[in-house]
């Protein structure tokens, strides 16, 4: 997660996170990515059963029952857990969320023991009586999915109605004063309406948005074609950077972070350079406190069946079952090879990984991306768009000899498709 608001406009500064400690028990919400004791944000997907059908739908949802979901008092003894171990997130998702009737208590039972409880849902089930009953029982946050304006997301979501009902949704939230923002998740479908998500954010007066980069993983691996290529997102994260300080020039200073691609820091990073921004040193220590991604670290998910994952795209790999064993206990037990080596991921990546300068920053960057495209989940990141030189830290045009992967033909195809 990069805050690009927080970091090209200044919002943040390292002092601040320092001020608390470092601490993820400590630190407001906006500064827990980089909190120094990494406990884990847990992704709960509480249920499977979803009333839309997304094209990248990482848990192939569809609305129907699935059998074998946590009972509410499995799922108490999660939260009780949660809060014991520190961990001081729980993120509600699924399918979507809101089609659990426990969910309320459930979410009640988190803020009650001290963690923040926020949601992630389509939106489109957000009546004025659900709002009320968010509002509440202390919701921290509503994260709703948006994916374009009109048209492209409900192509997108698989049903016509659902971004009236979505925007309806954020309203009814917004009138019970609970703090909802956007998630987008970026693919060649829907690229090019970023713009458009920038002036939902202007006239619905939303706070927040998640651009998120498409990961390889459920309904999203027949998307693999369909990822932006690394031209094109260096474009998309420029247009964000420039959407984002637009916004802030003209006072209103939205919260802007893209999530699940973390060569977006360091290019970040190498852009304030290019313009000569002093401010340049502060977020290059911003972004080593980040430590880049965190699956299997400073994230978590358990899934609808108890299931341990390292994050929520991860879910062909489990680590253990909390109807068993508690997530605390999982989460810690480093006997697991595979546990142990995403607790610190740089020894054991290969590569033009391996010799990147900015390793410490991205943190290996997604490990689902590597294996869904080599087959080899240490091998590097296909979605990772920074050059040799960059990597490297040459001067542009100096030459460079660095080991470099193969990556196939479907990523020299999109790329040639990028230059056509």
């Amino acid at each position: 997660m990069i805050g690009i608001s927080k970091l090209y406009c200044g919002t943040v500064e390292p002092s601040d996170v320092l001020r608390y400690g470092a601490q993820s028990s400590r630190l407001p919400s906006h500064l827990l990515q980089f909190s120094r004791d990494k406990k884990p944000v847990v992704v709960w997907n509480c249920t499977r059963r979803c009333n839309l059908r997304c094209v990248h739908c990482y848990a192939h949802s569809v609305d129907v029952h699935y059998a074998g979901e946590m009972t509410t008092e499995q799922g108490v003894a999660l939260l009780e857990d949660l809060a014991a171990f520190g961990a001081p997130v729980t993120l509600f998702s699924g399918g979507e969320p809101l089609l659990r009737p426990d969910l309320f208590d459930l979410a009640a039972r988190a803020t009650k023991l001290g963690m923040r409880a926020v949601i992630s849902t389509n939106g489109t089930l957000i009546t004025e009586q659900i709002a009320g009953r968010l509002r509440e029982i202390g919701l921290s946050y509503v994260g709703v999915s948006i994916d374009g304006s009109r048209a492209v997301n409900d192509r997108f979501r698989g049903c016509d109605g659902a971004f009236d009902d979505a925007i309806r949704g954020i309203r009814n939230c917004q009138r019970a004063g609970i703090k909802v923002g956007l998630r987008f998740t970026i693919n060649k479908r829907n690229a090019g309406e970023i713009p458009a998500v920038f002036c939902i954010l202007e006239e619905e007066n939303i706070p927040r948005v998640c651009f998120y980069h498409l990961v390889y993983a459920g309904r999203g691996t027949k998307l693999i074609n369909e990822d932006t290529g690394h031209e094109a997102t260096r474009r998309i994260v420029d247009q964000i950077i420039d959407l984002t300080a637009a916004l802030h020039a003209k006072g209103l200073p939205k919260e802007v972070l893209t999530v699940d691609n973390h060569a977006d820091g360091p290019y970040l990073y190498l852009r304030m350079l290019r313009e000569g921004n002093p401010r340049a040193a502060n977020v290059l220590e911003l972004l080593r406190m980040n430590g880049g991604n965190s699956s299997g670290n400073g994230i978590g998910c358990v899934s609808w069946d108890g299931s341990v994952h390292a994050d929520q795209f991860w879910r062909h790999v489990s680590f253990g079952n909390v109807t068993q064993r508690r997530f605390s206990e999982i989460w810690t037990d480093t006997s697991n090879e595979l546990m142990a080596r995403l607790k610190d991921k740089r020894p054991h990546v290969k590569g033009r990984c391996a010799s990147c300068r900015f390793l410490d920053i991205c943190g290996g960057n997604f490990r689902v991306r590597a294996e869904a495209y080599h087959g080899d989940l240490w091998a590097p990141d296909p979605a990772c768009y920074l050059t040799d030189d960059e990597i490297a830290g040459l001067a542009v045009g100096q030459s460079v000899s660095l080991p470099i992967p193969q990556l196939g033909k479907q990523t020299e195809q999109v790329n040639n498709r990028e230059t056509e």
